[in-house]
């Protein structure tokens, strides 16, 4: 009777035809691109939006996963308080939309931050020493990258969470016999093994972010899915203008879902 090989040593076999049938679509859509004046103006036209795009997501990401971490921590703080908190926060954000939170940071919490900051420094405005600040002062922008920073932040405190905890319990009881403060046991014991655990799904959650950006565009923020509206809304050239917003948006996640792939598995054999 024949035996199966493993599932490991059958996804490690098989071949990325994959791979090879998108690079072979990515080759027909930049030769259309060339040779077609109409797909040729599109693509120049949506491509500037493609710096806005990896500014929104590496920027709002960094400060995700800060913020992630820091919410992780005081969720397992030795403080009932703090870690009351920390779930509060988690379970709250986690049951908003993105979308929601994109509407509720830039036309509720934006207004209310430049409130509570020109009440602070108001002694100061009052005696000439600064000036007031406005609403519009607080880039669309920036108020996105607020929003994606909150929405995310939550996903990643869970993710930062289950790869502590992860960590064999008997392994962190041996560096405290050592003698090893809390610091040192977080740095050479614990997260060494759980970046391991973490890096998969927060690697996940980075290309999910490429993605979400898109959102932004409701906010006329000028990524790559706002460029394509305001062009195929003057030329109605939809199929050709969303096209090549597919297309761009498949070359951003794919070429980075591969690159994290690669990282990964260099981590595993660390």
């Amino acid at each position: 009777m024949a035996v199966r090989p493993s599932s490991d040593r059958h996804v490690k076999d098989d071949y990325p035809w994959w791979l090879v049938a998108l690079v072979a679509i990515g080759i027909v859509l930049a030769t259309v691109i060339v040779t077609n004046d109409i797909y040729a103006q599109v693509f120049r036209t949506v491509v500037n939006g493609v710096g806005i795009t990896v500014f929104v997501t590496l920027v709002a990401f960094v400060l995700a996963t800060v913020l992630g971490l820091g919410i992780c921590l005081l969720g397992m703080a030795d403080s009932q308080v703090a870690r009351q908190i920390a779930r509060f926060y988690i379970e709250t954000i986690r049951g908003i939309p993105i979308l929601v939170l994109l509407f509720y940071v830039a036309f509720v919490g934006a207004p209310a931050l430049v409130a509570a900051y020109n009440f602070l420094i108001s002694p100061l405005v009052t005696s000439g020493m600064a000036e007031p600040i406005l609403v519009r002062d607080l880039s669309l922008m920036w108020r996105a990258i607020i929003a994606l920073t909150i929405g995310y932040s939550s996903f990643i405190a869970e993710i930062f969470r289950a790869g502590f905890q992860s960590v064999d319990l008997g392994q962190i009881e041996a560096a405290k016999a050592l003698g090893l403060s809390r610091y040192r046991r977080f740095r050479s014991v614990v997260f060494p093994q759980a970046v391991r655990v973490i890096f998969p799904p927060l690697s996940n959650d980075f290309v999910s972010m490429v993605k979400d950006s898109s959102l932004v565009s409701v906010l006329g923020v000028a990524d790559i899915t706002q460029m394509g509206k305001v062009y195929a809304a003057g030329s109605f050239r939809f199929f050709e203008t969303y096209s090549i917003v597919t297309y761009i948006y498949l070359i951003l996640t794919i070429g980075l879902s591969l690159a994290l792939r690669r990282t990964e598995k260099w981590l595993k054999s660390r």
